[in-house]
């Protein structure tokens, strides 16, 4: 798959969670991050997908502990929240 569509892909999947919060967390991540991720961060990003909404939520948000492979620098960047944007 070449990058673009890869980026469509997870792009789409970041966005279509189930819930609005994962929605707008998970998917605003990505929206506003991506641009600069290299091929490893993009597969970090795509098995975090494959993760349990709830559990995401709970890492970010601090409720739930990082299990260590999730642990590094985009957990730590997405645990900031700054990319929220809910609309009105």
């Amino acid at each position: 798959m070449n990058h673009d569509d890869r980026l469509k892909r997870l792009r789409f999947r970041a966005w279509h969670r189930g819930t609005r919060e994962a929605d707008y967390m998970i998917g605003g991540f990505f929206d506003r991050l991506h641009q600069g991720w290299d091929g490893e961060a993009l597969d970090w990003f795509e098995a975090l997908l494959a993760q349990e909404d709830a559990d995401i939520l709970g890492w970010v948000m601090g409720t739930i502990p990082v299990p260590p492979e999730w642990q590094g620098a985009l957990m730590e960047r997405m645990q900031r929240i700054d990319y929220v944007e809910i609309p009105r």
